[in-house]
């Protein structure tokens, strides 16, 4: 069975080296490169992109937004930053599709399941945009929805980090890296590798998470193709 993924990137990793808001060409053809390894391998990949590198929460309080439109703000970044690369993995080879939660006629298509099946199995990479379409759910959560949906393997949690650390290694220096944690303690233990809502929704539709440094292409590309490496979250014992 060909093996199909879902990649959850962060805004940040759009983002250069410095830099606190925007896009970076270098930045995006750096992601875009691994993600066409992974495509060349054969892998039907989906996409979800967070929007920090345009809008964050945190800013919502500062501008004194409710957080209903706060968040509707962080939808449209999120249509952004997948339309730019989508237009970077077209530009190395790959057939792509962009597909919305909510509707934005005459930019990208609006999500259909059994469509974004279809794509991914004629071997297009599709990036689901807008979340999950509502406010109140991060973009992890959207993740966790579009990998249940599509009947992933895995989500590749994409992050800073080489997997999920007993504690914050860049301020804890005897910080552990997990090989494998279990649903349960990831929730239990507030590991923060992703939103409560999203493990909980991997748990109920058992779909694995993997934590991999995403700045690391070899082990973002053996994480996506192969299954190994970073941290797994299953609800296998341990």
């Amino acid at each position: 069975m060909t093996r199909r993924v879902l990649i959850k990137l962060s805004g940040e990793a759009l983002l250069a080296k410095g830099q606190e808001f925007g896009l970076d060409h270098h930045s995006c053809q750096e992601v875009a490169r691994t993600i066409k390894e992974v495509y060349d391998a054969g892998v039907q990949i989906g996409l979800v992109v967070g929007a920090g590198n345009i809008f964050r929460g945190n800013l919502a309080k500062a501008f004194g937004f409710e957080r209903t439109a706060a968040d509707h703000i962080g939808l449209l970044a999120t249509a952004i930053n997948g339309l730019a690369l989508s237009q970077v993995l077209a530009t190395l080879g790959c057939k792509v599709r962009v597909m919305s939660a909510r509707t934005l006629d005459g930019i990208v298509d609006t999500y259909n399941w059994m469509q974004a099946k279809l794509y991914m199995q004629e071997g297009s990479i599709v990036i689901f945009v807008a979340g999950t379409g509502n406010p109140f759910f991060t973009t992890d959560t959207a993740a966790a929805l579009r990998a249940s949906e599509m009947n992933c393997h895995e989500l590749v949690k994409a992050t800073k980090v080489d997997g999920i650390y007993s504690q914050d290694p860049i301020l804890h220096q005897d910080a552990i890296l997990y090989d494998k944690l279990t649903y349960s303690q990831a929730l239990s233990d507030n590991l923060k590798v992703m939103d409560g809502a999203a493990i909980a929704l991997c748990r109920d539709n058992k779909i694995p998470i993997r934590v991999v440094n995403l700045f690391n292409r070899e082990a973002m590309v053996e994480a996506a193709v192969n299954g190994r490496g970073g941290t797994l979250v299953t609800g296998d014992a341990l």
